[in-house]
This record gives structure tokens, C-alpha cells and sequence, in this order.
């Protein structure tokens, strides 16, 4: 039985995976999120020292505390020797091994692709090679994208992590584990997979990227890229310069006043509260980005970088998780927040009050039918605002496509009228809605998954 744990911190809304591999006294700490808490609880409660911090790579879809926790404990931090840095390092590069103890080690595997200096790192312990921290490389299933520094560069970096995918199988044996960092809802991944574990044969079977030929890899790679978050801009050269402490110390509440000046100034002030609670009630001129979904995600791609951000939730707590998930992705401080109810929000006015018509895929089959609900206003527009790629496997005949991401700066590209809006879901959906009617727009949240809608008798259509 191996005496090498390996403990998951997983950060779901962003869709990545931190670990901490330990032999019940020291710990290596992969890839950490910002929020280094978490890491240091967690080695609290297992009673280790963490002595070393890894970089897989220089981070595209959130800030790394990684440089934080290495200072704040002492460990060797572990960044690729190429990487140009703002801050002291071991730099390692490839064939670099390293011993973490008596019984455990690493070692240091280039495996490009996913950037141009990618590490893997292969932990070993006392029966031989225990698995493999793959980052951005080889995922469950699929591998990272390849045109996060560019879309000039994305062919060349998807033949290089075939190549490196193809190298980390033939240096594991089948058994081996695969422990990526994305690939649970990162747009750092190609595609996404489901599987909470993996192994090395496991990928052998069911990985295109060692199932393929080099040239049909990259093709089927490359076709499959939609968007990414444009946050992403800012966290390579964050990572490069060295992110210091996180703060999540509780932000200045404001009150009705405030708030009333903050949505006239066109700020983005934020309502966390769910969906449905949003469209019963809600403070005029606010924006829906429930916490029960990706809220940093959303909202960090489609806010302009730098505005200030108000979190309205129904309690502390509720603000401070959505503070912690945007601290995550550079959002460093809230411009405020306030918690309560959209009553108190609007100290007492019901003029400052709204909310918001919901429909289904039926009501709306219903109404271009002639057989509108009473409730609902007819709709002049169909607006879906699903990514690329879903569109184009199927969408509402006559609707009109602007992804969600480009919401903000085509609000003049939505025909008149009123707007019936649908996502995949529901919950981008909620944040179109709300960002139309901040516009000034009429609008109809269509809350119901997009599979209900051939059922409910609209025509689907890829034309």
C-alpha cells in the first residue's frame, strides 16, 4: 500500500483542481488557486509542512497563489526555468527531479501544448511512479486548448501537445494516475469530461489525443475552440509579475443612497440572489449573476476590466463566497456590497422595485403560435445567447445569436421590440435579461433547457 496521499482541492465554479500530495509529513502543493487558505487549513488538519509549491504553467484563467503560499511557508517554489518571472524561483526544467523526502519525489516532464513551457510532473514514490500532475496537458478525456496566447500560435502548440501527451504515455506505465488541473468546466479545456479519476491507460482508451494521428488530433482540436473568457488577458501577465496576498477582508457596506448613485453611474451592481428570486423582485437597474452558477466567470467576461463591482446578497456569507471567487480571477476588491432583500436595497421605494416575466420553451412555441400566456407580452425577438459552437449545432429557427460575452457591446445590435431570451439553461440567460433590461429593453427570461425546445414544437434548425 503506498504511503503517498493526494488530497483534491477542487474550485468548481472555475472549473480547475489544486493538490497537495503528502507521505503524512511533508507536502507538494500543485497549482494552487489564489485563495491559499484552503491549502493551509487542509495541511493543518493532515499535520504536514508544506516544503514545496509547483507551477504546472504560468496560469491563464485565474490568479495563482502560489507564489504566496511559498513565501508564506518557506517551500521551494517550482516554476519552468524559460518562463520570464518578476520574482525569485527554482527554476526547473525538463529531466529535473527532486526529492521531496525520503519517499517521495518528483520529477519534471516539458510537455508544450497548453503554453509554450508547460511542466508535467511525475510523483514517485517508494513502489515506483505513482502518477502524474498534467495541468493544461493531458485531461480526462481531452487536453487543454491550445490558443490561450494566441490564435497565431494555436496550430503549432496543438501538434507540440500531441506530442507531449504522446511522451507522458509512453514514460507511464497503464496504472499510473492522471491528475490534470483543468478539465472540470475550465475554457482552458478543450472539451470536458465528466470522470472524477483517470489513469494513464484509461487515457490510452478513451483520449483522442492518443487515440488520433498528430494531423487529425489538431484538426478535430482546433475546430472544436470556441471563445474564451476575456479576463484571460489579464492573468498570464498577473502570474508572470507575481501575485501578492489575497485580501478578503469584508468590503464597506452601502446603503440605499449609495446604491441608487452606483446603478446611475452605470456601475455594475450585482444581485447573487438565485435566478428565480431575481425575477419576483429585484432593485431597478441591477444585474442577475446568481451564485448558484459560474457567477465570477460570467460576470469578469463580460464586466469592462477595472469597473467597480457591487455584490448585493441575502447575507454576509453569501457576499463573501462571491468575493472569494472573483478575488480568484483578479478581481482583487469589491466596490461595495450590501445584504438583505431588494426592499431594503431600495430602502422602502416600490419604484426602485422590479421584476422580470418568465417563460418556457412552450410558452414561447405557445406564442408564435398566436396562444401567448395572458402574462406574457408576444415576442418581436428571439435572442439566444449561447456560445458559438451550441449555436451551430442547433438553434431556434428565426432567433437572433449574440453570445453572451459580446451582450455588453452589441445591445444596439438587438432588433426592436420585445425580447425573448434563452440560453442553454437559464442562468446566462438571466444575466442577458437583466442586462437588457437595464437598457431600457422589454424582455422575457426564458428559464428552461434548451432540450425542451424541439419537444415543445420549435423548429431546429444549423442552417
Amino acid at each position: 500500500m503506498s504511503t503517498i496521499h493526494i488530497e483534491v482541492v477542487a474550485t468548481s465554479s472555475l472549473g480547475d483542481r489544486s493538490y497537495l500530495a503528502h507521505d503524512g509529513q511533508v507536502a507538494l502543493v500543485v497549482d494552487p488557486q489564489r485563495d491559499i487558505d484552503r491549502i493551509l487549513a487542509l495541511a493543518g488538519r493532515l499535520g504536514v509542512r508544506v516544503t514545496h509549491v509547483a507551477e504546472t504553467h504560468l496560469h491563464n484563467d485565474y490568479v495563482s497563489g502560489g507564489l504566496a503560499l511559498a513565501r508564506l511557508t518557506g517551500a521551494e517554489y517550482l516554476v519552468a526555468a524559460d518562463e520570464t518571472v518578476g520574482f525569485a524561483r527554482r527554476p526547473i526544467a525538463d529531466g529535473d527531479e527532486i526529492a521531496l523526502s525520503d519517499t517521495m519525489s518528483v520529477k519534471a516532464v516539458a510537455t508544450p501544448g497548453h503554453t509554450f513551457h508547460h511542466l508535467s510532473y511525475v510523483l514517485t514514490g517508494p513502489g515506483g511512479p505513482e502518477g502524474v500532475f498534467t495541468g493544461g496537458s493531458l485531461l480526462f478525456g481531452t487536453t487543454g486548448r491550445t490558443d490561450l496566447l494566441g490564435a497565431q500560435h494555436a496550430h503549432a502548440l496543438a501538434h507540440s501537445q500531441h506530442t507531449s501527451a504522446r511522451r507522458l504515455a509512453d514514460l507511464l506505465p497503464d496504472g499510473a494516475q492522471v491528475w490534470p488541473t483543468h478539465g472540470f468546466g475550465s475554457f482552458c479545456s478543450a472539451t470536458q469530461s465528466d470522470a472524477p479519476a483517470s489513469t494513464i491507460g484509461r487515457e490510452r482508451q478513451a483520449n483522442p489525443v492518443l487515440r488520433l494521428e498528430a494531423d487529425d488530433f489538431v484538426a478535430q482540436t482546433l475546430a472544436g475552440l470556441d471563445a474564451y473568457p476575456a479576463y484571460y488577458a489579464h492573468m498570464g501577465p498577473r502570474n508572470a509579475e507575481g501575485a501578492g496576498p489575497i485580501d478578503l477582508t469584508p468590503v464597506q457596506a452601502a446603503d440605499p443612497d449609495r446604491l441608487r448613485e452606483r446603478i446611475a453611474a452605470g456601475e455594475w451592481v450585482v444581485d447573487l440572489r438565485s435566478r428565480k428570486a431575481f425575477a419576483t423582485r429585484h432593485l431597478t437597474g441591477t444585474l442577475s449573476f446568481g451564485l448558484d452558477g459560474p457567477m465570477a466567470t460570467w460576470l469578469a467576461w463580460m464586466a469592462p476590466w477595472g469597473t467597480p463591482i457591487t455584490l448585493l446578497g441575502e447575507d454576509a456569507d453569501q457576499v463573501a463566497a462571491a468575493q472569494r471567487e472573483l478575488a480568484r480571477i483578479g478581481i482583487d476588491r469589491p466596490a461595495a456590497t450590501a445584504t438583505g432583500s431588494p426592499e431594503q436595497w431600495a430602502g422602502g421605494q416600490e419604484d426602485r422595485l422590479d421584476e422580470l416575466p418568465v417563460a418556457t420553451f412552450a410558452d414561447l412555441a405557445a406564442a408564435r403560435a398566436g396562444r401567448a400566456p395572458a402574462h406574457l407580452p408576444a415576442p418581436d425577438v428571439v435572442l439566444d445567447v449561447r456560445m458559438t459552437n451550441e449555436w451551430r449545432a442547433g438553434h431556434v429557427e428565426g432567433a437572433t445569436h449574440i453570445p453572451l460575452p459580446d451582450l455588453p457591446s452589441r445591445l444596439a445590435d438587438v432588433p426592436g421590440g420585445t425580447v425573448w431570451t434563452h440560453c442553454g439553461s437559464g442562468y446566462r440567460a438571466a444575466a442577458a435579461t437583466s442586462l437588457l433590461a437595464r437598457a431600457g429593453r422589454r424582455v422575457v427570461h426564458i428559464d428552461d433547457a434548451f432540450a425542451a425546445a424541439g419537444d415543445a414544437g420549435l423548429t431546429i434548425t444549423d442552417a
